[in-house]
C-alpha cells in the first residue's frame, strides 16, 4: 500500500508530461504524509477491533462487551473505577435495547426517525438533566411583539439559513447548562450577518460569566431574553477574543473588543407555528425553547423527530431554529441547530415535526434580537 503511494508520487515528479514546480513538491509531500497518517489511524482502529474479536473468542466475551469496548474507543470514554464502568455499561445496555427496538420500527416505516448510540449513551435521562443544568423561560423583560410586523410576509416552501451564511458552526456546551447562551448568541450572529454581511462566532462564555445581573445563572441555567438584555446593556465580544471554557469564570468583558450589539428583542405569540414560520422566513434564525425530556431526543440520530410524549409547555432546553421544510415523504419539519456537538443528531442538527400541535413547544418561547 505505502509502496504504491510513493511510486505514484515518484512517477508524477519524473514524468515528461507533467511538470511540477519546486514549490509544489512540498505540498505533494504534505498530502502524502496526511494520507499515510489517515491510513495508519484506520489500521490502528482495525487492529484494536481485531484484537477485541480475538479476545472475545478466547475468553468467551459477549457481543455486548465487544460493542461496548468499541463504543468507548470511538468516543474516548474512560471511567474512574471498575464499579463505575459496570454501572455505565448497564445504562449503555438499556439504551442499546431501546435503540435497536426503535430502529426496527423505523426500518418498517412505523417511526419517522432513527436513534443512535451517541456519546450520551452511557447516561440516563436524570443524569443528563443534572449535567446540563436547566433552562428558564419565565418572562422577565419587555419585548416588542412580532405579530404586527409579520403581516403580508410571503412564505417560501423551504428555508435553510445555514446555506445563506447566517449560521456559524455547531458548538458543544459540554457539561455546562449554557444552552440559553448558545441559542441567544446564534440568533444574534444571524442578525449581525444580516446587517453587516460578516459572520462572526460570538462569545457564549461572556454571557455565562457576565450576565448574572440580568437574571442568568451561568452554567446553572438562564434566560434567552436576559441574554439579549445583557447584550443591549453591554454588547458582546467574539468567541475568538472571549473563548468558551465549558464552565463559569470571572467576567473578563473588554468593551474595546465589541463584535455585536442589539437595540432590543421581539417575542412571538405563544404556541403559533405559523407565526414562527413567518419569522424564520422573514427575519432569519430564531431562538426557541423545547422539551427534551424524552430519552428519544437524547439518542436522536436522523430523520424527522416525531415524539407525541413531548410537552409543549414543559420547556427544558434552548435551541436555534434555522429553517424549515418538507422531506421526501411529505413530513413537515423545523430545522434546528443544537449545542451538543456534531456527534449528536444530523451533524449537530435535528429536524423536528412541524405543524403537529406545537410538538415539544417549538413555538412556545420564540424570540430574536433587534440590531
Amino acid at each position: 500500500m505505502f509502496t504504491g503511494i510513493f511510486r505514484s508520487a515518484k512517477s508524477l515528479i519524473k514524468s515528461d508530461k507533467i511538470r511540477i514546480k519546486p514549490e509544489a513538491v512540498g505540498h505533494m509531500l504534505q498530502q502524502i504524509t496526511e494520507r499515510l497518517q489517515n491510513i495508519m489511524l484506520r489500521m490502528r482502529v482495525l487492529l484494536v477491533v481485531a484484537a477485541l474479536v480475538v479476545v472475545a473468542g478466547a475468553a468467551s466475551v459477549s457481543l455486548e462487551d465487544l460493542e461496548f469496548h468499541a463504543w468507548k474507543l470511538k468516543f474516548g470514554k474512560t471511567y474512574h473505577s471498575e464499579e463505575e464502568e459496570y454501572q455505565r455499561k448497564m445504562i449503555w445496555l438499556d439504551n442499546r435495547k431501546l435503540v435497536l427496538e426503535h430502529n426496527m420500527l423505523a426500518d418498517q416505516g412505523i417511526k419517522s426517525y432513527r436513534l443512535g448510540m451517541n456519546h450520551f449513551a452511557d447516561m440516563n435521562i436524570q443524569e443528563f438533566k443534572g449535567c446540563l443544568g436547566s433552562f428558564n423561560s419565565t418572562k422577565t423583560h419587555s419585548a416588542t411583539p412580532f405579530l404586527r410586523q409579520a403581516e403580508g410576509v410571503a412564505l417560501p416552501a423551504t428555508v435553510n439559513w445555514t446555506r445563506e451564511g447566517y449560521v456559524t458552526s455547531v458548538k458543544n456546551q459540554s457539561s455546562c447548562g449554557s444552552c440559553w447562551a448558545f441559542s441567544a448568541a446564534g440568533a444574534l450572529e444571524g442578525q449581525m450577518f444580516r446587517k453587516t454581511g460578516k459572520l462572526v462566532s460570538l462569545s457564549v462564555q461572556q454571557l455565562v460569566d457576565c450576565s448574572w445581573m440580568e437574571g442568568n445563572s451561568g452554567c446553572g441555567g438562564g434566560y434567552v431574553e436576559s441574554a439579549f438584555q445583557y447584550v443591549f446593556n453591554s454588547g458582546l465580544q467574539s468567541d475568538d477574543t472571549y473563548p468558551y471554557m465549558s464552565r463559569e469564570g470571572i467576567c473578563k468583558f473588554n468593551p474595546k473588543k465589541l463584535s455585536a450589539t442589539c437595540s432590543g428583542f421581539s417575542r412571538l405569540s405563544v404556541a403559533d407555528e405559523i407565526l414562527l414560520q413567518k419569522a424564520v422566513a422573514a427575519i432569519g434564525p430564531i431562538s426557541a425553547a423545547i422539551d427534551t425530556s424524552p430519552k428519544s431526543f437524547l439518542l436522536y440520530q436522523s430523520g424527522v423527530y416525531d415524539e407525541p410524549a413531548c410537552s409543549s409547555t414543559r420547556l427544558t432546553h434552548a435551541v436555534l431554529v434555522v429553517g424549515y421544510g418538507t422531506d421526501c415523504s411529505g413530513r413537515k419539519y423545523w430545522l434546528v441547530k443544537n449545542s451538543w456537538g456534531v456527534q449528536w443528531g444530523e451533524r449537530g442538527y435535528i429536524r423536528m415535526s412541524r405543524n403537529k400541535d406545537n410538538q415539544c413547544g417549538i413555538a412556545t418561547y420564540a424570540m430574536y434580537p433587534e440590531v
